[in-house]
């Protein structure tokens, strides 16, 4: 059985109403233990405490104690939802309908990404139902808001189980033809949120997919899919993460983030990830009915032994380059330029409909 309670996390100006509102935190605990809190503050997923093989809680999902934290660090997007569209967009800019659209450029001034300045992650959620095992959040996002044509009703269903199962399904309709490709920005370490590069190394990761999305330096589609195997991306078996990270280290980005080609059935969810802490025994795997999913292991986070300013999250840890891991299910980036991948285009009377679920656990203690 789930509990679902809900406390004040702090005040905020809801940046399309420009009006002060109360931050309302929702956590959804289960008989077993474990819990997951949400904002609706960017639908952010604030803290998901898991136990151990022992039994012991620890919270994996990195994040800050205040509303303050999140907005210093806007840009790394921790635990929020980003939209309409995530990743990145060339130019800033697609031709639908025979008509050039034309979006705001937050990413470099020539791109743009994750839904604009102000994309779903910045934006006060409604909450329009509390539930047994949840509780549901919407936005509507207005027509021609980040030059996005046409308004955009996203309701989106946090869940969780007894048998560790923390699930959002994300739907969306529009009035008018526009594109959505929503993701959630998680960034997890099944050792615990602040235990950093270390325990981040010894994580084993394994990801269902024989392709990639090809990208030039600035992560940019270049419109090919890229084979994996016999390659550092290759993660069709459980594969130590530190290993990986120091065969692409001399890459440009320095570590993952790359879009994996699941090609999972739509109607359908299905297992596509999976991640291992072995010291813990934590384990999380990822299932959902989104054709990508993307993986990305902290890069942007700062590297304090270059020098890098600080960042300091939850419980006054520091989070730092290679950090921890995101696994993000969506749709391929940059879609819209790209018209060989899969539409994520959205006609008035369709329902875009995104399922991903996260089931936590333990392995057993070794003996």
């Amino acid at each position: 059985m789930v509990r679902v309670t809900e406390d004040v996390f702090g005040i905020a100006v809801n940046p399309m109403s420009q009006k002060s509102e109360h931050i309302r935190r929702f956590t959804l605990s289960s008989e077993k233990g474990m819990s997951v809190s949400i904002l609706t503050l960017g639908g952010i997923v604030q803290s998901i405490k898991v136990p151990d093989h022992n039994g012991k809680l620890e919270d994996v999902c990195l994040g800050y104690d205040d509303v303050a934290g999140y907005y210093r660090n806007q840009k790394f997007y921790f635990g929020a939802m980003v939209g309409r569209v995530a990743n990145r967009i060339a130019r800033g800019e697609f031709k639908m309908c025979d008509k050039d659209v034309r979006l705001s450029r937050n990413f470099k001034d020539r791109y743009h990404l994750h839904g604009g300045y102000v994309g779903f992650d910045s934006v006060i959620w409604d909450v329009v139902g509390i539930h047994k095992d949840g509780v549901t959040m919407q936005h509507i996002s207005p027509d021609g808001h980040e030059g996005y044509p046409g308004e955009v009703t996203v309701n989106i269903n946090f869940s969780l189980n007894d048998a560790g199962c923390f699930g959002m399904r994300i739907e969306a309709r529009a009035k008018a033809t526009t594109c959505i490709n929503i993701a959630n920005h998680a960034y997890f370490n099944l050792a615990g949120h602040g235990t950093g590069k270390d325990t981040l190394m010894q994580h084993m990761v394994m990801i269902k997919a024989s392709k990639l999305v090809d990208t030039d330096q600035d992560l940019i589609p270049t419109g090919k899919l890229m084979p994996v195997r016999n390659t550092p991306y290759d993660f069709s078996t459980l594969t130590n993460l530190g290993k990986r990270i120091n065969q692409v280290s001399r890459c440009p980005i320095c570590g993952f983030d790359n879009s994996y080609c699941t090609d999972v059935d739509p109607n359908l969810v299905k297992l596509v990830a999976r991640a291992v802490h072995p010291c813990s025994g934590r384990y999380m795997e990822v299932h959902t009915n989104q054709p990508a999913l993307q993986f990305y292991t902290a890069n942007n986070l700062p590297d304090e032994e270059a020098g890098d300013v600080e960042n300091i999250g939850k419980d006054g840890s520091h989070y730092v380059q290679h950090g921890a891991f995101c696994l993000e299910t969506l749709k391929y980036p940059d879609a819209m330029n790209n018209p060989e991948f899969p539409s994520i285009m959205l006609n008035p009377g369709q329902l875009y409909d995104h399922q991903v679920v996260y089931r936590f656990g333990a392995c057993p203690k070794r003996v």
